[in-house]
């Protein structure tokens, strides 16, 4: 069920295109909005009511999961459950974006697409290169929400990908354009973001690391992991930056061109593939359901 589930939402993320309905970030928008008041907004305050405000949202989703009986149906809410915590469809258009540019040769909206994706990540992507912050996003929406759902189900897969709604800047604006408002971060669940979300990716970073030591440079990669990987307050975004230049080495003169951005994308979709290979193993070993 677990690799079916995975597999499906994949294809249909890729295939279909996508309501702004079928983005988590447009659910738990109406989440923060209805915790500006009432219960949830005390709970949201409390040093640890946070962390119960905070996984509401997966409680939810492992209850809707739970109480569906029929395997075909129990299949759909899981396919359905991971396509909200996959979808990323403002980042696939600011990436076609960027590629339309480069073919137009207009570095300046190349430049601008590369800005809105760094700005929208947050703090973790501003030390990163073009081609690093298209990895990480794959990390991020792909890779580390397949980790925490084959580990923990529809529970881990929205568990995480709240705290990485937390996390971005873009989660606390309301509207578009001139009619953007920027509500304040409250600062206990600030502080849940970055101490939670941390330790969050701990371990998918450390396995996401393996993977790209087996679909890219093995020695390199693997003495990086080694060198790396043991340091568990290292950012999982400096981290990943790290093994990804060790995987695939890019010249100085590269970094930051198309050549590159294009070369990491394609890095990081083999690495997906060693996710899914490991989740088939894993199920065969009766370890995944």
């Amino acid at each position: 069920m677990t690799l079916i589930s995975m597999l499906l939402a994949l294809i249909i993320e890729r295939l279909a295109v996508r309501s702004a309905s079928w983005q988590l970030s447009t659910w738990l928008k109406l989440y923060l909005q209805i915790s500006r008041q009432g219960p949830l907004q005390n709970l949201s305050q409390q040093k640890y009511g946070v962390v119960v405000w905070w996984l509401i949202p997966a409680f939810v989703a492992g209850v809707a999961v739970y109480l569906v009986d029929f395997w075909l149906l129990q299949l759909a809410v899981n396919v359905a459950v991971l396509l909200l915590c996959i979808g990323c469809w403002r980042y696939r258009q600011l990436y076609k974006q960027y590629l339309n540019a480069a073919q137009r040769g207009d570095t300046e909206a190349m430049a601008l697409s590369l800005e809105l994706i760094a700005n929208q990540q947050g703090a973790a992507a501003t030390t990163l290169s073009s081609g690093q912050r298209l990895v990480w996003l794959n990390f991020k929406y792909y890779a580390a929400v397949l980790f925490w759902y084959a580990l923990l189900g529809a529970f881990g897969a929205v568990a995480y990908a709240t705290l990485r709604f937390l996390a971005e800047p873009v989660s606390w604006t309301d509207g578009e354009g001139e009619n953007e408002v920027v509500t304040p971060v409250p600062e206990q669940v600030s502080q849940l973001a970055e101490a939670f979300g941390h330790w969050a990716d701990v371990l998918p970073a450390r396995l996401y690391g393996l993977g790209l030591a087996l679909v890219g440079d093995f020695s390199r990669t693997s003495q990086a992991l080694m060198q790396q990987g043991a340091d568990l307050h290292l950012p999982a975004s400096t981290l990943v930056g790290e093994l990804v230049y060790a995987s695939e080495p890019v010249p100085e003169e590269m970094r930051g061109s198309v050549e590159e951005a294009i070369a990491m994308v394609q890095l990081a979709k083999r690495n997906l593939l060693f996710f899914l290979a490991l989740v088939a193993i894993l199920t065969l070993a009766g370890w995944v359901g």
